[in-house]
């Protein structure tokens, strides 16, 4: 794991989305298309007002989430909703997104078919995480219910998630699907945050799903 301080959150929301974009025109060097993962919540919202003014070829970068709540694309509680919002706006409209969410069904059965969606897309070249204080990451909770599936080498891409506490059935990609991007990020905010990294680095991914990514990426924190 790097761990890079700054000074104040707006200082890391311009350098990450610098870092973010030069890494993704990097990638395009090399590949026809190249998929950027994303988190939901508002700690990345910031990253998103200055990454979706970035000036690269966004119609052949394909956007997915770490994770989606099972709720409609124009419900409050929607990752996708926030995305389009804060992300797939200005120059970065020209991406092509890809939510996890389908209506008028569930996600056990819509599974499969996002499944088959979503290889091809994979490995992703560039990936921001969030964590949150209870050490989860995507939507790999301490006490998920599928989540010793999640954290397996060989988990599918997707699965399935419940917890105690959490109020929306979520669709995540798994351990290995983050793990396996080709550059990893991770945005924290706040002394809470910070501590909650610290302790994770010293336990099991059982107990702090987040420390089976941390090997892999570059973490980004301001007070």
């Amino acid at each position: 794991m790097k761990l890079i301080e700054y000074a104040d959150r707006d200082m890391l929301c311009i350098d990450l989305a610098n870092k973010l974009a030069g890494e993704l025109t990097a990638a395009l060097m090399h590949d026809e298309r190249v998929t950027l993962i994303v988190p939901g919540g508002t700690t990345p919202g910031p990253v998103f007002d200055a990454l979706c003014a970035a000036d690269l070829e966004w119609s052949r970068v394909d956007v997915i989430l770490s994770d989606e709540r099972w709720v409609p694309e124009d419900a409050p509680a929607s990752n996708a909703r926030l995305l389009r919002e804060r992300l797939l706006a200005d120059r970065a409209e020209a991406a092509r997104f890809h939510p996890f969410y389908v209506p008028d069904t569930t996600p056990e059965a819509a599974l499969p078919a996002l499944e088959e969606a979503l290889a091809p897309l994979m490995p992703a070249a560039v990936a921001l995480l969030g964590m949150g204080a209870d050490m989860h990451t995507a939507s790999l909770f301490p006490r998920g219910d599928n989540l010793r599936l999640a954290l397996d080498p060989k988990a599918p891409l997707l699965v399935e998630m419940r917890a105690p506490g959490v109020e929306h059935t979520r669709v995540t990609l798994s351990a290995r699907a983050l793990a396996d991007s080709l550059s990893l990020h991770m945005v924290i905010n706040g002394a809470d945050k910070r501590e909650a990294l610290e302790r994770a680095m010293d336990l099991p991914p059982e107990e702090a799903p987040v420390a089976s990514v941390l090997d892999e990426a570059s973490v980004h924190w301001a007070e």
